[in-house]
Parts: C-alpha cells; sequence; structure tokens
C-alpha cells in the first residue's frame, strides 16, 4: 500500500499544496492543458475536477486539474504533456509541487508565434485560434500548441495576458499576434507524440537518461554506463521521430548529422568534420550525437568498391571515434539505420553500439495510438470508428498513418473547395468550424494511401464477395476457417496451442474460380494481398529470380497479417529435374521457394495462397504438411452450382419473364464458371444489339429485356 503522503501549507496564502511525480500524459491530452491526478492527491489539495493547479518545478506553469485513469492510481503522479514539462522546466520522473489557484476570464492574450515563417495574420485568425484554444489556462511565458485542421499543429509563447497572472482563454477573448516568427532551438517533439512506441521509448530512456541524470549509480556498480544504441527498422516507422522526442526530453546537448553531410570531395576533410562533431559534443558534455542514415557512412569495408575509399576511411575514424584510445566521456551516440544488414560489422558489438532496438511495424492497438496523435486536432464526426479504422490498416507504418489522417483531411477540405472565394486569399472563419471529418472520408482515404512496405507490389484489391461465387460453399468455409480465423480468433488458437495451415493449394480445370476465390479471400479477410503472377518472377540473370521470391516473402512479413497469392504456380514451381539440362532456373526458385514456406525462419502472420490447373507438374516437395498442406479442389459445377453461378451473373440484369435459369442450368452439364460468365455476358451483347437495331435513339431503356431466345442462341452456338 502507498504511503499517504500530507499536503504543505503555503505560508503566503493558506493554500495546500503536494509533491507529486511527473509521468507522461496520454496521448489524447496533449496540448489540452490538463493535469490527471489521483483524486484522492485532489481530495488532499481541496481540489475538484476543472479547476486550475499551478504546477512548479524549476519554473511555474498552470492546467485543469481532471482525474488519472485508474491503472495510474495510487502512485503519487501527475500526468502532464510535454508542453506543460517544458513550461514548469520539469522532466519525465521529476518531482514538482502543485497547488490549487485562482484564475479570471482572459480579456486579451497576446501570441508570439514560433517557427513561423512570416508575421501570423492578425484579425483573420483570430477568433480560429480562440475558438481552438476554448478553456486553455495560461500565464504569461507560457508556450501553447493550437492544432490546426488536418495534422498540423502550430506553437505559440504566451508573451502577455490581462488580466495578469493566471487566465482561461474564452471564445470572446481578444487574441493578438507580435512579431514575426522566431525559430525554435530545441524540437518540440514529446514522448507523447509518438505512438504505438511505449516498450522501445522506455529502452532508450535507459539508455540516455539514467547516465546522464544519474552517473553516480553506474559509478557506484564500478560498470560503464552505455554508450551507443541503433535503431533499426523499416521507413516511417519511428527512428529519426524517437531521437527528436529524446533531444527534447533531455537537457543534454544534442547535435543532429544527417549520414551523407559528413562526405567531403577533398581528401581528409570527411574525417576531419566527424573528429570536429565529436570534439563539440565533448566540450559541451553531456552530449547526444544522432546520426541518421548511417549506412550512409559506415558501410560495410569488405563489400566496398575501389571508388568507395572516403567510405572505408570515414568508417575507420567513427570506429575510432565511438571505442578508441580516447575516451569520449559522457557523449551518447544514437545511430539510425533502415537496413543494418549493410552496416560495417565493427560498429554493432558492445562498447560502440551497446544495444539495437528494433522498431517493428506497429499492432492494431500501436496503430489506434498513432491515429489518436494524428487526430488530435481533427474535427471528427461521431461516426468516425478510430478502432475500426485501425483494425483494417494492416501494416500501415507511422508515416503512412499520418498521411491518412492528411488524405482524410484534404477529402473533406475538398468539399468546401467550390464555394470557397479565392479572390479574398482566405477561408471563411463560419466555414472552418463547419468541417468535419467523417468516417466515408477515411475510408475513401484509404484507396489513396497504401501500406508503404508493400508499395511496389501493392495490388489493389478486387470488390469481389463471397456472395459474387455461385456454389462451392464448402470451399468458402475452408477458406474462411484457415485464413479469417487466425486473424480473428488469435487467441483461441494460442490457447489451444494450434497454428493454422501457412499454405494453401487451389486447383482444378480452368475457369472453375481459382483466382476468383483468391480475389475473394483477400477482400474479405481485409488484410494486406500480395499478387503474384508466377511467370513474372522469372528473370534471364542467375539470381534475380531467387532474389525475387525473397523480397516477396520480406514485404509480406513487414507487413503482416499478409495474403501472398501465387496464380499460375506450375510456371515457377515445376518438377525439378524434369526441365531442360542447360537451365536450373526453376529448380533454384523452388528451392528457395521451400525455404521461405518451411525453413528455419518462422513464417509468421503469412498465408500463401496459390493457384494451379496442372496439379501434376508441380513440384511435390511443395505439396507436403507444413507447405501448401491443405489443397482445394475447384470441381466442375454440379446443376445446384450451376444455377447459382447463373443467379450471379443475372444478379440485377433486366431479364424477360420467360427466362427460366433452372432450365439454363440443365442445359449447361459440363460448363464451367467462366463460362457461364461468358454465357450471361454474350446474351446481353445479343440483347443490345437487337435494341439497338430496332430502335434507332436507343434511348428508352424501360423496354430493354435480356430474353430467353438470347440465351438459347448463344448456348447452341457452344
Amino acid at each position: 500500500m502507498p504511503t499517504k503522503r500530507e499536503p504543505r501549507i503555503d505560508s503566503e496564502n493558506g493554500r495546500k499544496s503536494l509533491t507529486l511525480r511527473v509521468a507522461e500524459a496520454q496521448a489524447r491530452d496533449v496540448g489540452r492543458g490538463i493535469a490527471r491526478i489521483d483524486p484522492n492527491d485532489l481530495e488532499r489539495l481541496g481540489a475538484a475536477i476543472g479547476d486550475i493547479v499551478e504546477i512548479v518545478g524549476q519554473g511555474r506553469t498552470v492546467a485543469k486539474a481532471m482525474p488519472t485513469y485508474v491503472a495510474d492510481r495510487g502512485k503519487g503522479l501527475i500526468q502532464i504533456d510535454g508542453i506543460l514539462r517544458e513550461n514548469a522546466q520539469a522532466s519525465l520522473d521529476e518531482k514538482v509541487s502543485a497547488q490549487v489557484v485562482d484564475y479570471q476570464p482572459a480579456r486579451t492574450v497576446v501570441l508570439a508565434p514560433l517557427d513561423a515563417p512570416k508575421s501570423w495574420p492578425e484579425g483573420r485568425y483570430s477568433r480560429y485560434i480562440a475558438h481552438r484554444l476554448e478553456g486553455l489556462p495560461v500565464t504569461a511565458g507560457d508556450r501553447v500548441r493550437v492544432d490546426l485542421f488536418g495534422t498540423r499543429a502550430q506553437d505559440f509563447t504566451v508573451a502577455e495576458v490581462s488580466p495578469k497572472d493566471v487566465v482561461i482563454i474564452q471564445r470572446s477573448t481578444a487574441i493578438k499576434f507580435k512579431g514575426e516568427g522566431a525559430p525554435s532551438l530545441r524540437s518540440t517533439i514529446s514522448y507523447e507524440d509518438i505512438g504505438g512506441l511505449h516498450r522501445e521509448v522506455q529502452r532508450i530512456r535507459e539508455m540516455i537518461e539514467l547516465p546522464l541524470r544519474y552517473p553516480e549509480v553506474f559509478e557506484r556498480l564500478g560498470i560503464e554506463p552505455p554508450k551507443g544504441v541503433l535503431l533499426h527498422g523499416p521507413p516511417g516507422c519511428g527512428k529519426t521521430l524517437i531521437a527528436r522526442a529524446v533531444a527534447h526530453e533531455t537537457s543534454a546537448y544534442f547535435v543532429h548529422i544527417n549520414g551523407p553531410e559528413v562526405i567531403h570531395k577533398f581528401y581528409g576533410e570527411s574525417e576531419a568534420h566527424l573528429r570536429n562533431i565529436f570534439d563539440d559534443a565533448r566540450r559541451q558534455a553531456p552530449a547526444i550525437v544522432f546520426i541518421d542514415e548511417i549506412d550512409a557512412i559506415a558501410p560495410k569495408r569488405e563489400e566496398a568498391r575501389g571508388d568507395q575509399q572516403v567510405e572505408r576511411r570515414v568508417v575507420a575514424q567513427l570506429l575510432a571515434l565511438m571505442d578508441g584510445l580516447e575516451s569520449r566521456g559522457q557523449v551518447i551516440v544514437i545511430g539510425a539505420t533502415n537496413v543494418p544488414n549493410l552496416l560495417e560489422p565493427a560498429l554493432r558489438r558492445p562498447g560502440r553500439f551497446d544495444r539495437e532496438i528494433a522498431i517493428s511495424i506497429p499492432d492494431k492497438d500501436g496503430r489506434r495510438e498513432i491515429l489518436d496523435v494524428h487526430t488530435r486536432g481533427m474535427p471528427l464526426a461521431e461516426d468516425v470508428d478510430l478502432e475500426r479504422v485501425a483494425a483494417i490498416t494492416h501494416g500501415f507504418v507511422g508515416a503512412d498513418l499520418e498521411a491518412l489522417c492528411r488524405e482524410a483531411a484534404m477529402i473533406t477540405l475538398r468539399r468546401i473547395l467550390p464555394d470557397i472565394d479565392f479572390a479574398q486569399a482566405s477561408i471563411p472563419y463560419e466555414r472552418l468550424l463547419e468541417l468535419e471529418v467523417t468516417m466515408d472520408d477515411c475510408l475513401e482515404a484509404l484507396k489513396e494511401v497504401e501500406p508503404s512496405a508493400i508499395r511496389e507490389v501493392f495490388t489493389e484489391v478486387p470488390d469481389v464477395r463471397w456472395d459474387d461465387i455461385g456454389g462451392l460453399e464448402d470451399v468458402k468455409r475452408l477458406l474462411v476457417e484457415t485464413v479469417e480465423w487466425p486473424l480473428k480468433y488469435g487467441k483461441l488458437f494460442q490457447h489451444a496451442k494450434t497454428t493454422p495451415p501457412k499454405g494453401i493449394l487451389l486447383h482444378g480445370a480452368p475457369g472453375t474460380g481459382k483466382t476468383l476465390v483468391g480475389k475473394a479471400v483477400a477482400r474479405e479477410s481485409e488484410v494486406n494481398f500480395i499478387s503474384v503472377k508466377g511467370p513474372a518472377l522469372l528473370s534471364k540473370w542467375v539470381g534475380e529470380s531467387e532474389r525475387g521470391v525473397r523480397e516477396v516473402f520480406k514485404k509480406a512479413k513487414q507487413a503482416s497479417p499478409c495474403i501472398v497469392f501465387f496464380d499460375e504456380i506450375d510456371a515457377i514451381a515445376p518438377h525439378r529435374g524434369a526441365g531442360a539440362a542447360d537451365s536450373h532456373v526453376s529448380e533454384r526458385v523452388v528451392s528457395q521457394l521451400l525455404t521461405e514456406l518451411d525453413g528455419i525462419e518462422e513464417l509468421k502472420g503469412v498465408v500463401v495462397l496459390a493457384a494451379t490447373n496442372r496439379l501434376d507438374i508441380v513440384d511435390p516437395a511443395l505439396l507436403r504438411a507444413g507447405r501448401f498442406e491443405v489443397l482445394v479442389e475447384l470441381p466442375a459445377p454440379d446443376r445446384a452450382t450451376r444455377l447459382a453461378i447463373f443467379e450471379v451473373h443475372t444478379r440485377d440484369k433486366p431479364l424477360a419473364p420467360d427466362v427460366d435459369l433452372a432450365s439454363l442450368a440443365d442445359r449447361t452439364d459440363g460448363v464451367v464458371g467462366a463460362d457461364i460468365e461468358a454465357i450471361c455476358r454474350q446474351a446481353s451483347m445479343l440483347a443490345i444489339r437487337e435494341f439497338v437495331e430496332k430502335n434507332a435513339d436507343a434511348t428508352d431503356y424501360g423496354r430493354f429485356r435480356i430474353a430467353k431466345r438470347h440465351f438459347e442462341e448463344v448456348i447452341a452456338k457452344r
């Protein structure tokens, strides 16, 4: 049980004051001026929900008191965002004092914009800014953030307030702007602006904040503190964002290097530039040196070409600076790359980069947190379900989700573009307040933004539902169980200690619906879908075909859960030994495919779906359990299935009363689904030809019908 902390009485005003530990705020609270405090602590302070509390660290700021969530109670925490922490000059886990203060409604607030290239236009946006800041408690010297429409935010410094001291901004408050935009010396990214990376951020804080703030702990233990951390992961997952947040949250001197900037054209200049950066950091210690895209200056030396001597010397210089004879003192190096395998191996050992942190593609909960961050300033309609958006954005990294939110906002903006008078060079304040992003806007944006991990091989999934496939009920049920259930009921599979089959092979005569079933699986399961045409992988260059297979599976793993669909797999995986004696391309491709499906590296979150009409020539090693263990035959349709297919392909067609689909099903014995689709299409074309020939203008569509004779004429010709 936590010990009961008694509040102190401030001798000046007689108010109760309580010491609390600073903790990270929820993503949805950022910029709202909220301090979440345990209800018991609020009671000790004599504060009610919504009261204004003064927070004193090394600086002073004010915030609106709200209760903490249940999971964070009983810990003596005050949860404030990065903006309030900067105003109070307090870092995470530090102690601050809080007490209730009096406030007045603000008559005038003067704001000085930060990071704005020009003077902020007074009058035009004053009412809009007042609306966005309504209810925010401020005092002179505070930094405030205004979430503008979309994913953009603008920071201001509160230059003056009237009346003096603590005020609350109201819609009637006169907002004025002062001076031109002054560049901020530090990044404004805080830990709350990073969604879905709690574990990674916590590990980085251990690596960086502990040695800088408590070096005596490491001295007492007799160990050297960690000196380097390598962040690696796919593009857009948040590597640079984490470094920017660390720079903002710590009081250490921060040096940012873009890898290619180090390289100079003169001999020795590159190494000298790197030495100067580390010397500067050593003088300003404690310091953090962040090297972005480190692979550009530290590639593998043994693979360097003759024209890459500069890179070899830079690598050697970096190794010496990070772990040479001369100590680098309290200088921590953070490296970031999305291709860690290209880095010089000597860098990736303890003493240089002590820890490597892999930042992966976020899961559903992580995507929800990222969406909360990027929709923070959006006027969302009531029908927007961010849980649903997070559930259907498999494989999206943080940058993709930011682009998705921005595109949804642009779609909303396009609705009012025709009504804007561009001669006024501004959007009326009333129209800005009318803007609302709906769920339809979010779903429409999904058509424009695809996951960056599979952008090169992204396949637009056709709108094919199970209802669009006639018959094949057993096949549909089997595919739902093997593909959809592991995604929907993953915890049940874990409880049963059962792994779903990873490979499904559809086989049958041409036209029975194999490819159509593959499309329906991708559409109904709502996961990422990569379609591979078998012959398209084959290349005349040695190793390129196998590399193509590796790339497909690599991207599928990055964008998991994902379905990889190999159409006409017999083209790339025939019997080994059956080909020409001088060509072993297909044999190597089959071997690569076997390794990817069931090799040492486990295939997680990827279902491989393949189709062929020549099962007899597919290599038998692919058909064993653990690879394509589920073989699904799509037979020639029976009468009931043919009737169902006719119903699918005549759905919504203007049929004449004499058309009897049951009779057509009886007359098409042995006909497959593709042929039935062709019969319906050709009958429609015959009816159109007849209608056009009999009607000169062909505009009286109400009399158009597809009759029985049209179907019979087509069937008679087959």
